[in-house]
């Protein structure tokens, strides 16, 4: 069983790691804000369906790391994501959410300190 308090320190260590509000987390890994909310606050457990979409889109992080501790996190030995260019995190998030008749014309990152980054998207013709 997973101790909830342990794993909820690992998915803020994730979040600090990668740079990303709760709510954008829970974009990328395309489950609903409250989950996230109701995992960090201890009111839910992580299901295997979380978990499985964490571990889809986060490549680094390691199945028994993220379950019980142990391991290291990053599990490959990189830096992170450098925080200017953030689109490389969300580029499997950006293209599931295109279709034909909608693309996405603009992103604007906010940072905590208040700062944002607009990205402009580059039509595909």
């Amino acid at each position: 069983m997973i101790n909830t308090t342990e794993f909820n320190t690992r998915l803020k260590k994730i979040l600090d790691y990668y740079g990303l509000s709760a709510s954008a987390f829970a974009e990328i890994i395309t489950v609903q804000r409250s989950s996230i909310s109701h995992i960090l606050s201890g009111r839910n457990k992580p299901s295997l369906e979380f978990i499985t979409k964490v571990l889809h889109a986060f490549p680094d992080i390691d199945l028994t790391w993220i379950l019980s501790g142990s391991g290291e996190f990053p599990k490959k030995s990189t830096t992170p994501p450098s925080k200017s260019e953030p689109l490389s995190i969300l580029s499997e998030s950006i293209s599931s959410i295109s279709n034909d008749e909608d693309t996405i014309e603009r992103i604007v990152i906010f940072y905590r300190n208040g700062s944002f980054k607009n990205y402009e998207m580059n039509p595909s013709k």
